[in-house]
């Protein structure tokens, strides 16, 4: 079958792909996925370290290798402490909200890379999430050596190299392509429904419907002429 027999299936019936196409619009708004609420995020970068230990000069340091090694080992450990408990408490009462501790712990994550910890947090308001963030950062400066008790509070040093800064989080990429799959899916639906109907559709309608059943076509009525026909006959000596 050639394409043109294809686009005159389609085109017979076309009022079924808009009518689904339409209803699907219309019923959008109802039956579509809930709108998610808007979230804010913020994320910050610091270092994380000992401070040196001081040695008498005939001492040797070995260039402060193992001060380095410490450092990467801190910052495994650091990364997760950032998701337990003990930190959500010291960030909820730094902040001085009644924020769940539960929530603030599940809002809260940390990444490492290159020996750099960064940590982020998502929120629903945005200035309960910048006093969040500002919370992370005053406990990760004060209180960073309170977990780390075998180096002692005065050794641990922990600097912020990336404030926090608060910025909306944009629509997820299911969210983006949500209407556009409802429409191809119903697009295709429709046309799936006119093939149907016509292959239901036991009416002679064509002269090669009759040559397809063996009849013999003595004569053939013609069609009856489109506007732009009748127009040009009228127009043209």
């Amino acid at each position: 079958m050639e394409l043109r027999a294809y686009w005159g299936i389609v085109r017979k019936r076309i009022w079924i792909v808009m009518l689904l196409l339409l209803v699907l619009l219309l019923s959008y708004p109802f039956l579509g996925p809930a709108q998610a609420p808007q979230l804010y995020s913020a994320s910050m970068r610091f270092v994380v370290g000992i401070a040196p230990e001081p040695l008498p000069p005939e001492v040797y340091g070995y260039d402060r290798y193992y001060t380095w090694l410490t450092a990467e080992y801190l910052i495994d450990d650091m990364s997760e402490v950032v998701k337990s408990r003990a930190f959500a408490e010291d960030v909820a009462e730094v902040s001085g909200r009644s924020i769940p501790v539960g929530a603030i712990q599940g809002a809260t994550a940390s990444g490492k890379l290159h020996r750099i910890l960064t940590i982020s947090a998502s929120w629903g308001d945005p200035k309960e999430l910048a006093t969040i963030a500002n919370a992370i950062v005053q406990v990760m400066q004060e209180r960073s050596g309170t977990y780390f008790g075998q180096l002692g509070t005065e050794n641990a040093v922990v600097a912020l190299i990336d404030p926090p800064v608060v910025s909306p989080i944009g629509r997820s990429l299911r969210q983006r392509l949500d209407l556009p799959l409802r429409l191809t899916l119903a697009l295709a639906l429709g046309v799936a429904l006119t093939f149907l109907l016509d292959y239901l559709d036991d009416s002679v309608r064509h002269r090669a419907d009759l040559e397809a059943l063996g009849i013999d076509l003595l004569a053939q009525v013609p069609s009856q002429r489109t506007w732009l026909a009748r127009f040009l006959q009228r127009r043209l000596p």
